[in-house]
């Protein structure tokens, strides 16, 4: 492992063990460990048992919506979702966004219809939604980035104007508030993540919010192969549902997400104070004025001025063991099958593209220190510049 030194601070620079994007965040074990022994002391593991039930109920509370629909991840959500709205033919979706919000249309035979992004906010463009729209669009999936609420006002009136279903994919927005109101409240639905990596886990898992009770227990029966009751088959069906020692982890988390919260605050506000004076480094701001959960540290490379690619100070960082991460490159519309189905979408996705190759996601969470986010700063500007 080499060493290496901050050019203005002289701060000498070591990491022994990696630094990695999405560390888990992990709540009180003991308390973990109690939950998981009253599930075993029950003999209830899964099919919608009184963990996942109170931890459906928690949610609703907190995210201020009346349904929860848990499920085992959050790609099974997504696919839930638009199936349960009736999405068909074509939907506009950002591709810029993981793909699992892309593919899941796929896996329901949907027809994606990528729309570009603000180059500011990286969050897909009302604007541009509109000139996407056909007679053959049924749908619009936006995705509340980096924990940035999309422009849920703006992207109503258009659905509405058009009579599209509207779903959210607000995988990064757990526990955040916009100018609107609490994310989870918006479209028929929205559909969060509660991967590892995100900012509130349960393992794995995932969820679906409605404030359309109709919706809501269609996708209950959905989400446990169209059950009603023990031997009553009312709806097609899938098994989606979550175990109950996923619900444990979650509700544990829960508990801790305050904490979680402030952690991410100050690795942020550590991060601005040392990324603020290297030139060409522009760090991606929350807006203060409603709740954020910082989930993501999130800078912009200027090649030109900080005088090194984007890629070339991937690598520089990985070489010294801090895993940042290029989220997200390609743009799914890059991606197979969707690069070879669809290639005209790269010539209005000219923003996507520009961000998706300038774009570096940093450590933060609960499992790196603000002497370390000095070291990561410290080592991101002592990388060989090429001119």
């Amino acid at each position: 492992m080499k060493e290496t030194r901050h050019r203005a601070a002289g701060t000498a620079v070591k990491f022994e063990e990696p630094l990695h994007v999405g560390r888990p965040n992990i709540g009180d074990r003991d308390v973990f460990v109690e939950r998981v022994n009253r599930i075993l002391d029950s003999h209830w593991l899964t099919n919608d048992g009184p963990m996942v039930h109170e931890f459906e109920e928690r949610v609703c509370e907190l995210q201020g919506v009346r349904n929860c629909i848990s499920t085992c991840n959050g790609t099974v959500a997504l696919e839930l979702a638009y199936r349960a709205v009736g999405l068909k033919g074509k939907v506009i979706v950002p591709a810029f966004t993981f793909v699992a919000t892309v593919h899941a249309l796929w896996w329901q035979g949907l027809t994606p219809v990528f729309c570009d992004i603000d180059p500011e906010t990286h969050l897909i463009d009302p604007k541009k939604i509109r000139r996407l729209i056909t007679r053959e669009t049924s749908g619009i999936v936006p995705v509340h980035l980096w924990g940035r609420p999309a422009q849920t006002r703006e992207i109503r009136e258009v659905a509405e104007a058009h009579g599209l279903e509207l779903i959210y994919d607000a995988a990064h927005a757990f526990g955040v508030s916009g100018p609107d109101g609490r994310i989870g409240n918006f479209g028929r639905c929205e559909v969060f993540s509660f991967h590892a990596t995100k900012f509130l886990n349960s393992f794995e898992g995932g969820m679906i919010t409605t404030n359309d009770d109709e919706l809501a227990e269609k996708l209950r029966y959905m989400r446990n192969f169209g059950f009603d009751g023990y031997d009553t088959v009312v709806h097609p069906g899938i098994n989606g549902k979550m175990p109950e020692v996923c619900a444990a982890m979650g509700l544990t988390n829960l508990e801790s997400m305050d904490d979680f919260i402030g952690v991410n605050r100050r690795n942020y506000e550590c991060y601005r104070e040392e990324l603020e004076n290297i030139a060409g480094i522009s760090m991606l701001s929350y807006p203060q004025h409603y709740k954020q959960n910082f989930q993501y540290v999130v800078v912009m490379v200027d090649r030109d001025v900080f005088g090194v690619s984007r890629d070339r100070l991937v690598e520089w960082m990985h070489e010294n063991n801090v895993l940042v991460r290029r989220y997200f490159f390609p743009g799914v519309h890059r991606m197979e099958p969707y690069r070879s189905l669809y290639p005209e979408s790269a010539e209005r996705l000219k923003m996507t593209d520009h961000v998706s190759s300038r774009i570096l996601v940093l450590p933060t969470g609960t499992s790196i220190s603000e002497k370390e986010i000095r070291g990561v700063c410290a080592l991101l500007d002592s990388c060989p510049r090429e001119r």
